[in-house]
């Protein structure tokens, strides 16, 4: 027979801020006194909940590390006789730890030093963080437990598998895992395969929120031993996930590496739970919701309160100005709709209809004036050469220049509108389109952009037909269209995604059944316009790989392999 303990465990999926010791305490605290009143037995948080993640070059500075482990003394005095597993640096005479403290009335029993370190994509734990090599595991009450953190649970022959050889049934991993389109699936197989392998359930605690390019989805789990989702957090918002679950005793002798907290479990007046359906999100609305919480906190956190766009009467700009108002409301998103002679009236006419769909405030500042200054200006220089780009993107830049004139007459921060079809192929203007404090579809392809429109009008209509279906131009010229300088969508999006996110060469590509000559000029467009990449604002990362953290290419580079 096998004896069973019923455990009462707590997953506070929280929202912390890089360098926001006392407020992420003050979130930890809060979440301990709902935990005790609702007779948790063991509630675990974020990775480096104290400090936030990516802390980044902050840990290089002594007192940040020092003041992080002040914070923990202090939620230390607020833990009782609920077990509390909570995330923070960890410093060892020079070197210092990505680490896990397990709390029991008052005192840290012991502390978990995280084994696999990522240094690849948006990760970099190497340049700061040394490894550790034990593997701990607790024993509280009948059960024993371990603790592992993020990147751990990814290896096969790991932490997980050297805790359930030392007795664990129960592995809490403590996760700031970020966000891009189809991680999730992939997070769950492996979660699932470890708990199967090892015979041991599985608490997933992942952090929520926006950090700079990078968004932390939650959807915090817990796997039993066969490896079945028994309950699952909200996703891309906090939420303390409250389950029941009957955890085997385990008949393991103690060992230098366990580390007893406490011989038998209190008792506890555990009131009823309701019920949380375990379910998932569809993958247009998974990414929906991380764009719309990436700019929420990316605007909050920094102090800002509304948002400036250029509407153009494209869908770009539109999808930017919807995902504003429903991170923000209405009230706090401006659209300003600059008419040069090349804008059509139909643009006009979409601009201000969506405008008023979204209940936005609405400007309409011409550009033509100024823009007969500027060329009335350079006519000693420009007289007797064609037209060509620069009278072109210096209405993009005129443009952005009375965006930012806005922003810094009243405080708003402008959002720019370029998508990651432009941004990888320079079909975007240096200080004009791409001017901004925030890149919102910086990593969205232009293929992607509809879908998400179209998304967004299912819930309910704001972006007009005629935006969806007319053929996309930046009005620069008469008559101009994107596929005057770039191949249609359906095509250069795939090969952007083949050369990018997969780094195929080009000979690869073409063997997926793409023109040689149209790969070749896409490829090119993409190498040759690294420099202007390197100065756009920051974006939204929601593609397995993204431009900069993702993607750090030479400017001056030779090789056209």
């Amino acid at each position: 027979m096998v004896y069973k303990k019923s455990l009462r465990l707590a997953m506070a999926q929280i929202n912390c801020t890089v360098g926001d010791l006392e407020g992420n305490s003050g979130k930890i605290i809060s979440s301990l006194k709902k935990a005790k009143s609702l007779g948790v037995d063991i509630i675990s948080f974020p990775e480096l909940a104290i400090t936030g993640y990516p802390p980044e070059d902050l840990l290089l500075k002594a007192k940040f590390i020092t003041d992080n482990l002040a914070e923990l003394k202090k939620i230390s005095r607020h833990v009782k006789d609920t077990t509390a597993i909570v995330g923070f640096v960890d410093r060892r005479a020079s070197q210092i730890y990505n680490a896990a403290a397990v709390i029991y009335n008052g005192k840290i029993q012991g502390i978990y030093h995280k084994t696999f370190l990522p240094n690849y994509g948006v990760f970099d734990e190497k340049r700061y963080f040394s490894a550790g090599n034990k593997p701990l595991v607790f024993r509280f009450g009948g059960v024993i437990f371990g603790v592992s953190i993020c990147e751990d649970i990814w290896h096969k022959q790991g932490p997980v598998k050297e805790q359930a050889a030392l007795g664990a049934k129960l592995i809490i991993n403590i996760n700031a895992s970020p966000y891009y389109a189809g991680k999730i699936k992939k997070r769950e197989e492996i979660i699932r395969r470890q708990a199967r392998a090892n015979r041991v359930f599985i608490c997933h605690n992942n952090l929520v929120g926006g950090q700079d390019e990078l968004v932390f989805d939650g959807q915090s789990m817990i796997v039993d031993s066969r490896g079945n989702i028994i309950s699952r957090a909200a996703e891309f918002k906090e939420d303390i996930l409250i389950t029941d679950v009957e955890v085997p005793l385990s008949k393991a002798r103690p060992s230098k590496n366990t580390v007893a907290i406490t011989s038998s479990l209190p008792c506890k007046e555990k009131p009823a739970l309701a019920k949380k359906e375990a379910r998932a999100i569809e993958p247009i609305a998974e990414i929906y919701q991380a764009l719309t919480l990436g700019l929420h906190d990316y605007i909050v956190k920094n102090g800002f309160k509304k948002v400036v766009i250029g509407l153009s009467g494209g869908i770009d700009s539109c999808l930017v100005a919807t995902l504003a108002v429903d991170a923000l409301g209405k009230d706090n998103v401006i659209g300003v709709f600059m008419p040069s002679q090349y804008s059509s009236v139909e643009s006009g006419e979409d601009a201000r209809g969506f405008a008023k769909n979204l209940g936005i405030k609405f400007l309409t500042v011409p550009i033509e004036g100024v823009f007969k200054a500027y060329l009335t200006t350079l006519e000693p220089e420009f007289s007797g050469l064609e037209r060509n780009i620069a009278e072109e993107n210096l209405q993009a830049r005129i443009r952005g220049t009375l965006l930012m004139a806005l922003s810094n007459k009243f405080g708003w921060i402008v959002l720019a509108t370029g998508n990651k079809s432009e941004m990888s192929t320079g079909y975007a203007t240096l200080y004009g389109d791409m001017a901004g404090g925030f890149a919102v579809i910086k990593d969205v392809p232009k293929i992607l952009v509809y879908k998400l429109s179209h998304y967004r009008n299912f819930i309910n209509f704001v972006i007009p037909e005629r935006i969806l279906t007319k053929a996309p131009t930046a009005e620069l010229r008469p008559n101009q269209k994107d596929t005057d300088s770039l191949p249609p969508y359906e095509t250069l999006d795939p090969i952007l995604k083949a050369y990018i996110e997969e780094d195929k060469d080009l000979s690869k590509i073409v063997s997926g059944g793409f023109a040689k000559e149209t790969a070749a000029r896409v490829l090119g467009m993409v190498d040759k316009t690294e420099y202007k990449r390197r100065q756009s604002p920051p974006g939204i990362k929601i593609t397995p790989k993204a431009f900069g953290r993702d993607r750090r290419m030479p400017i001056t580079n030779k090789y056209k392999g």
